[in-house]
């Protein structure tokens, strides 16, 4: 049986929830009275910023390996990222035993480039930019005979991602919960149409929604043409996981399918959910990790009118003069 088809059918989500057992953490599911009461609904938040690695990552990026060794593919892998993706591979490679190269931009964060180096992966960076990271990694992957553990556009990593909506559910179902919308940041789009698919399965009718920074909207775009736009030039926002260009081609076919919307903010309001998250639930949350709670803030009448929500605060790999230099920038309200 292959490690997985496409499209993704429910057993292949199945077998990447049994790789991940023991793998990967469970994550909390949080919840905060003074959030509530700011947002006037009852809002959960699933904290992915405590996975391993720091971020969601991990279980797209084990699911792909250990699929890998399933098959008897041993090659050394590599991968191109901002860095939690980087970090992911690097943490699975190194616990499972293969050599790990990440293709990095040379103004990716310096505490993600630290953390993969820190794992034993070998960083490239030199050169590299937010425009030709991919076309790098897959020379190098060519020439060098590695295997490409791509960000997003894999069936595998998609697979693994979606381990986060079974999880969910299995948090809420004791607490008689039942999510008017769950939201999560959009970048290449593995976490979301991980999220999509995964949420067919385990809670069903709950609706997806995507939630990007304004100046890289190329999914809200790709929702409202009904194409897949590419944007002109990688994004500039304090986001960095965020910074792609366009969705993964795969990533596409599930979220035009499956995801409710996908909603836009701005630094102003990414600068007070990181600032929200931090002083008031002592979270320390990266900006792309806060895009679903900025979102919320702007305004949570946006989102399936009434109903309980979930924000997944997609990762925590950020140093503390990231979010300074934010809130700096874009002074909260509060």
């Amino acid at each position: 049986m292959p490690p997985a088809t496409w499209p993704l059918a429910p057993d292949d989500l199945l077998r990447a929830r049994q790789r991940l057992e023991g793998r990967v953490h469970h994550t909390p599911l949080l919840h905060s009275r003074l959030l509530d009461l700011r947002l006037g609904r009852r809002v959960f938040l699933k904290a992915e910023s405590f996975q391993r690695g720091g971020s969601f990552k991990a279980r797209g990026a084990f699911n792909a390996l250990l699929a890998a060794l399933e098959e008897g593919d041993t090659r050394p892998v590599i991968a191109v990222s901002s860095g939690n993706h980087g970090q992911a591979v690097a943490l699975a490679a190194s616990e499972l035993g293969i050599p790990a190269t990440v293709v990095m931009p040379e103004d990716s964060s310096p505490v993600k480039v630290a953390a993969v180096r820190a794992y034993g992966a070998r960083v490239v960076t030199e050169g590299v930019t937010g425009i030709n990271r991919e076309q790098v990694a897959a020379d190098m992957a060519s020439r060098l005979g590695l295997r490409l553990v791509h960000p997003h556009n894999d069936p595998l990593v998609i697979a693994g991602q979606a381990s986060l909506a079974a999880e969910l559910s299995s948090q809420l179902e004791p607490l008689g919960v039942r999510p008017a919308a769950v939201l999560a940041p959009l970048g290449g789009g593995g976490l979301l149409a991980g999220l999509c698919l995964g949420a067919a399965e385990h809670l069903p009718g709950v609706q997806v929604v995507g939630v990007e920074p304004e100046s890289a909207d190329d999914g809200a775009q790709s929702l409202a043409r009904g194409e897949l736009v590419t944007l002109a030039r990688p994004p500039v926002t304090a986001a960095d996981g965020v910074r792609t260009l366009h969705l993964g081609s795969l990533c596409w076919e599930v979220i035009r399918e499956r995801a409710a919307s996908v909603l836009t903010v701005t630094e102003a309001e990414l600068a007070e959910a990181c600032w929200w998250l931090f002083t008031r639930l002592k979270l320390v949350v990266e900006p792309t990790g806060a895009l679903a709670v900025a979102s919320l803030l702007r305004d949570p009448g946006r989102i399936a009118a009434g109903g309980d929500l979930v924000c997944v605060l997609s990762g925590g790999n950020c140093l503390p003069s990231q979010i300074s230099q934010l809130v700096a920038e874009h002074p909260p309200n509060d």
